[in-house]
């Protein structure tokens, strides 16, 4: 499986918008995708999922109604457009494939290899 790797990230004020965007290739048969984030002091935490598809989406609580997930399979790439942004969206945003054909889609043990991510900081 290779690295991904993550770009779009920023310093934004409360209310805007920014759009990430991850490219990877490989994973497991499933091809499934996610998007975590990790803030300073926290532990890295699930914010979005996409089926191979794209017919299955999921998203955290937190992020429900303002970040949309996709993908475009001919890129590679995997995006999060993420609006009305919030001062406690601030972290590092990271994407990455299950590790295995059976997995938690919401647990990042379950998930790997990781890229550098790309740093989302959002003023109030």
């Amino acid at each position: 499986q290779a690295q991904p790797v993550e770009s779009g990230g920023g310093l934004v004020q409360a209310g805007d918008s920014l759009k990430l965007s991850c490219e990877a290739s490989g994973g497991t048969a499933s091809n499934y995708r996610s998007w975590f984030r990790q803030a300073p002091g926290k532990e890295r935490e699930f914010v979005a999922g996409i089926s191979w598809s794209g017919s299955a989406t999921y998203y955290a609580d937190s992020v429900k109604g303002r970040f949309t997930i996709s993908r475009d399979n001919t890129k590679n790439t995997v995006y999060l457009q993420m609006n009305s942004l919030k001062p406690e969206d601030t972290a590092v945003y990271y994407c990455a494939a299950p590790r295995f054909s059976t997995y938690n889609y919401k647990d990042p043990a379950d998930f790997g290899p990781w890229g550098q991510g790309t740093q989302v900081t959002v003023s109030s």
